[in-house]
């Protein structure tokens, strides 16, 4: 048996929902159907993927560990399906081209940018990658792409696009279950983590390099959980780690989010165009920097740290 993204569809229906029944609702196949699917993926793989239960279905390390890589395709395919019947309804009026790793920003840029651009042609592709955004840009696929570059692992910037930085350094807080014991405090000390499992995703340019450099340093030598950012925030949830995250995530009611003393880990932030394109894309910047700004203040714990530091942030005219 040959896996189709068909099947790796299903794999992500079943571990989003919990559930074999409602999974085959979301996909339109009947619960037989999808079960035996499973099983002769399962077979071809020589694993099981999923621990059946009385509460529904859990990945299991293998299957998290599929999930991981399932995940960044099933999107990818959606992604070009999306652009393509796009692309074939599209008129011949203007455009905008988006690509950007995951930020909370995202909605409200957009909504600026459809009220800036009216009538405009915006289109949105994400990939966890910002190395592959940045070939995009060079190759004529992106107008722009708003990326983050992990410090310490510089990104192949392809020779002559432009580059504006939004956040020379913006500090990566820490996600925690809310039950663990240095929860309470404001600021975490890394070393209150060492016991504890890092959830990291491989496939985030820079991301593990710059977390392994950060914990060596600190003379850590953590057990590492590989797994994408939807599978993470579910395992800190059941307190099977800890996990960077950006400082404008929100918390739950199973875990926190904190900032690490000294803030060891941070990224830049920057938004890319082709180049000599810097000054056409001036508005494109200004709604990102406004989208960027409210996420920020609305962010209690990373509100509190950029009043801590002074940062201009906060009171920097939007425009």
């Amino acid at each position: 048996m040959q896996l189709e993204v068909r099947h790796l569809r299903a794999l992500c229906a079943i571990a989003d929902t919990g559930s074999l029944h409602k999974a085959a609702r979301q996909l339109g196949v009947s619960q037989p159907s999808l079960t035996t699917q499973l099983r002769r993926i399962e077979k071809a793989l020589g694993a099981e993927l999923f621990w059946r239960e009385r509460s529904g279905c859990r990945p299991t390390p293998v299957g998290r560990a599929v999930l991981t890589r399932a995940r960044p395709l099933v999107a990818g395919m959606t992604a070009l399906v999306i652009e393509a019947k796009a692309a074939a309804a599209r008129s011949d009026g203007p455009r905008l081209r988006i690509g950007s790793t995951a930020s909370r920003a995202l909605p409200g840029w957009l909504g600026r940018l459809r009220q800036r651009q009216t009538g405009a042609d915006i289109s949105l592709h994400m990939d966890v990658s910002a190395n592959n955004l940045l070939r995009m840009v060079a190759g004529g696929q992106l107008d722009v792409a708003f990326v983050h570059e992990v410090e310490g692992c510089p990104l192949a910037l392809p020779e002559g696009v432009a580059v504006r930085v939004l956040v020379e350094r913006e500090p990566q807080f820490i996600s925690l279950p809310r039950d663990h014991p240095a929860a309470p405090a404001p600021v975490v000390e890394l070393a209150e983590l060492a016991g504890d499992r890092w959830i990291v995703d491989p496939t985030v340019d820079g991301e593990w390099d710059g977390l392994r450099r950060v914990l060596s340093g600190a003379g850590i030598s953590p057990s590492i959980l590989h797994g994408d950012y939807h599978t993470a925030a579910a395992l800190v949830a059941a307190g099977e780690g800890v996990c960077p995250c950006q400082p404008t995530s929100a918390p739950s009611e199973a875990t926190v989010v904190r900032p690490l003393r000294g803030d060891p880990l941070a990224v830049r932030l920057l938004l890319c165009s082709p180049p000599g394109t810097g000054e056409r894309y001036e508005g494109v910047f200004t709604d990102l920097r406004a989208a960027y700004r409210d996420v920020a203040s609305s962010a209690v714990a990373y509100r509190q740290w950029l009043l801590r530091h002074g940062s201009p942030l906060l009171t920097t005219p939007a425009a």
